[in-house]
């Protein structure tokens, strides 16, 4: 039996938000190999276009399941991709605090938390680097946001100026004809 595009967003992104740890920046590939790979609703660089707007735009993080779902299916597929990202985590997370409030102190209750930190890290690292070959940029685009990366790594300065910064570069080189 097939599922309604409704159905499938509940699916797809009530199951990606139980893998969240880190936020929902950590299941971005998840969320791409989903979306274009194995649903096929859109291509790599308009599920970079969809990011880069869900990053750019203030509030949550979350916003990228809400925009793909807008995309797919209007009004009613953002709210539907909203509340199936949201919902399920939420529940989970509420559990989860009552669970450490209770068992905190126990050793494999720590070690587990512990452990939780490399692996939120890694899957924010994967998805900057999913999100960066999805935008199909050349390795122009890729040096630029190594460099953007870079820089917000090592500096006290807001992210947004060096990404405003690689966007006029690139669009400058890009007018210039040079790519």
């Amino acid at each position: 039996m097939e599922r309604s595009v409704f159905g499938q967003l509940v699916v797809t992104f009530g199951t990606i938000s139980l893998m969240a740890i880190g936020g929902a920046n950590a299941v971005v590939p998840e969320i791409h190999r989903q979306i274009v790979e194995i649903l096929g609703w859109m291509d790599a660089p308009t599920f970079a276009r969809l990011f880069a707007i869900a990053q750019t735009a203030p509030g949550p993080n979350v916003m990228l399941a809400s925009i793909v779902g807008w995309h797919v299916a209007g009004t009613g597929g953002l709210l539907v991709a909203t509340a199936a990202m949201l919902l399920p985590s939420s529940v989970l997370a509420l559990a989860c605090s009552r669970g450490l409030r209770r068992f905190g102190d126990n050793r494999g209750v720590r070690i587990v938390t512990l452990a939780l930190v490399p692996i939120a890290l890694g899957l924010m690292l994967a998805s900057g680097a999913v999100a960066a070959l999805a935008a199909d940029a050349g390795l122009f685009g890729f040096a630029i946001t190594a460099a953007t990366a870079f820089v917000t790594y090592r500096s006290k300065v807001n992210p947004l100026v060096p990404m405003a910064a690689g966007t006029v570069v690139y669009v400058a080189v890009w007018s210039a004809g040079l790519l």
